[in-house]
């Protein structure tokens, strides 16, 4: 098979994954959580090649202090709906079974549920639909790689786990170097995911090339992170904007491209409505599961341990 085949083979088989899940939530008598997966002899790291499915997760306690922090109501119900939006890895996918999510984000919401002794009932949700979701009390918590913007931060509560951002990926036929600005991307087709902060902050910019007497970019938006490499590989974009775990992580399983930068870094979160009182709560576990060594453990297993935080915040201003 040649490298172009492979390279689009892969994409096909996951968007064709993502659709499948994109049409129903998890079910069954666990109420859709994912179950830790079993430890693996030789599991491949991230990044190269099969999914790392080692147990980073059961050996957590919980922690009283944490606990303690929790709502009332919350604490006597023993269970949170959380929404996870499932993309690419290292953040959230399925194994080939189609029906197991592993992934940083799982791992997080897993290890923060074990801490405060609660049991998680996880829905599958796009991620455009998750943040107004969690206004209206459909879901009591979001996770889905969420960046801490200033936008955001007016109707939205974080609770911080992990440093991410903005970086660009490219063929590596046809790589147009290093975007240090936007107006490095006049003429170009960019792709990336629709009601994401990579949309806002392209369409924001837009005006720059006219300014500089260039022709415009053109913003190419998809609903299902697959999408956005087909549209690459078959030359419909020019380059793919997306985060720089994501990005770093696709360009490994995917001969033929090549990530170019990290462009801007910004805060990742644990989504809630405005003025959760779950709060205090999520940043004492996150920062318990520090202290305890499992935060390591689960960037370590993701190979995204650049990504790591001195300690867990709520809702710090956007990274300038």
């Amino acid at each position: 098979m040649s490298r172009t085949r492979h390279s689009l083979t892969f994409a096909l088989i996951t968007a064709t994954a993502l659709t499948l899940t994109a049409c129903g939530s998890g079910g069954g008598g666990d109420g859709g959580a994912a179950q830790p997966a079993p430890a693996a002899k030789g599991a491949a790291p991230a990044g190269q090649g099969e999914l790392p499915v080692t147990d980073v997760v059961s050996q957590v306690k919980k922690d009283r202090a944490a606990a303690d922090l929790l709502p009332a109501d919350i604490r006597d119900r023993g269970t949170l709906k959380i929404a996870a939006a499932i993309g690419n890895p290292p953040n959230a996918t399925y194994l080939k079974d189609g029906k197991t999510l592993v992934g940083q984000d799982i791992d997080f919401a897993d290890a923060v549920a074990k801490v405060l002794g609660l049991r998680l009932e996880r829905e599958v949700a796009g991620f455009e639909a998750i943040l107004p979701s969690l206004g209206s009390g459909k879901y009591d918590v979001g996770t889905g790689n969420f960046g801490v913007t200033e936008e955001r931060r007016k109707t939205i509560d974080f609770v911080t786990y992990i440093n991410d951002g903005q970086g660009f990926a490219a063929l590596e036929k046809s790589s147009p170097g290093k975007v240090s600005a936007f107006e490095d991307l006049c003429g170009l087709k960019v792709a990336t995911g629709a009601g994401t902060t990579f949309e806002a902050v392209l369409e924001k910019n837009k005006g720059v090339c006219a300014a500089a007497g260039e022709k415009p970019y053109e913003v190419q938006t998809y609903a299902e992170p697959g999408a956005v490499w087909i549209s690459l590989h078959q030359g419909r974009s020019d380059i793919v904007m997306s985060t720089i775990n994501g990005l770093r992580y696709a360009v490994t399983q995917q001969p033929g491209t090549t990530f170019l930068n990290e462009f801007k870094r910004l805060d990742v979160g644990f989504a809630f409505k405005k003025g959760t009182p779950l709060a205090p709560a999520f940043q004492a576990a996150v920062n318990k599961l520090k202290a305890d060594g499992t935060y390591d453990r689960i960037l370590e297993k993701w190979g995204t341990s650049e990504s790591a935080i001195e300690t867990s915040q709520i809702s710090p201003p956007e990274i300038t």
